[in-house]
């Protein structure tokens, strides 16, 4: 990727060598760090050198009369403007000079403060507006008229306030193992921001779910990434996540494939072992028959901060284990207790983050004969 703010630009901080170097660097760290678990070859997912996020949040800086987009400066102190992040997909780098012109030539700039993007891979886009004052009729106006001349959709926010020019979600289809996904994504809400190796990602799953069977057990489901095309797989699959705008979401996303056999559960992890345990009965599980599942399987995907030992142990009761982490150091520290009881037969490293330290790992682990 050729940006002119490499090494001012907080937003990539591994850029010397370029993107090859960057992941090899991501894969000897790792390599490195998870042999006492795994010993063979990790696979390798690329990234798209440039236009690979979907989903970008930039500043938005006053000088006298202009304004521009900034970042946060690399060492800290300050931003840096730019005109341009090749980071971002196509769609939105085509659109932000655009819509930096408008706001202006409008005279909606008055305490703006930030723009989020989100797009998708066919060029829907919803950018949010972020405001430190109440919108009125006037805006309301001058964002009607933006968002028809680019094309767009348009949401206005400032505390307390939300106001939506068309939409607020955009619909991104995926392509895993020669399937279409239909996904809503929601202003405001998480998503996979690097959809091509969102797609590998699913599809390295699936793969290491190719010999297993019976029902499956997700926890951390978010919107359905991941349980959607599972439903493909299994007879039945039961889904926990204790958000309800991503439970919500999920359900949504479930209409829009088809999929009949998932049954989401609105429930942190702990509640929901005591229900699956019979030490608690909850309201929001009396219409799901827990007897009625076969389950050999659980996928996990847990937040930075891993997945604590309680979570661990109730996990090992399964026969497979596939744990997608976005932390490889909180991974590590679960695999020292999840290993006690199984092994892991396979490890893959997505590049979601390219040119920066993150990396997303999958592990698949089996209960020990």
């Amino acid at each position: 990727m050729d940006c002119k703010y490499f090494g001012r630009c907080g937003a990539c901080v591994v850029y010397e060598g370029g993107y090859e170097a960057q992941l090899s660097a991501k894969v000897t760290l790792n390599q490195e760090r998870f042999q006492p678990f795994f010993s063979g070859a990790f696979s390798v997912f690329e990234s798209p050198k440039s236009n690979y996020r979907s989903r970008s949040e930039f500043k938005i800086w006053h000088e006298g009369e202009e304004i521009f987009y900034a970042m946060n400066n690399a060492d800290k102190n300050g931003v840096v403007f730019i005109d341009e992040c090749p980071q971002v997909s196509t769609f939105i780098f085509t659109l932000m000079p655009k819509l930096l012109e408008k706001i202006q030539e409008k005279s909606m700039g008055f305490k703006l403060f930030g723009a989020d993007f989100l797009s998708s891979s066919s060029g829907e886009i919803v950018v949010s507006l972020l405001y430190h004052r109440t919108l009125d009729a006037a805006w309301n106006q001058s964002a009607a008229e933006i968002a028809k001349e680019l094309g767009i959709y348009l949401i206005g926010r400032s505390r307390g306030q939300k106001v939506v020019i068309g939409q607020d979600y955009v619909t991104e289809i995926l392509n895993v193992a020669q399937e279409e996904f239909r996904f809503c994504y929601i202003e405001n809400s998480f998503t996979q921001p690097n959809s091509p190796v969102n797609e590998q990602m699913i599809g390295w799953v699936l793969k290491n779910l190719s010999d297993t069977s019976g029902d499956l057990l997700e926890l951390y489901c978010g919107a359905g990434n991941f349980t959607i095309p599972f439903a493909k797989k299994f007879r039945k699959v039961l889904a926990t996540e204790i958000s309800k705008a991503s439970i919500n979401a999920a359900k949504t996303n479930m209409l829009l494939n088809s999929v009949t056999n998932i049954e989401f559960v609105r429930m942190g992890v702990e509640e929901f072992v005591q229900a699956l345990d019979g030490v608690r009965v909850f309201n929001r599980m009396r219409e799901i028959e827990l007897d009625s599942y076969d389950i050999h399987t659980i996928f996990v995907d847990p937040p930075r901060s891993g997945m604590d030992e309680d979570t661990c142990k109730f996990a090992a009761r399964y026969e497979n284990i596939i744990y997608i982490s976005c932390n490889p150091e909180t991974l590590a520290r679960d695999l020292a207790i999840l290993c006690q009881t199984h092994t892991v037969c396979d490890m893959a490293l997505f590049d979601q983050f390219p040119y920066t330290h993150h990396a997303e790992m999958g592990v698949k682990l089996t209960k020990k004969r």
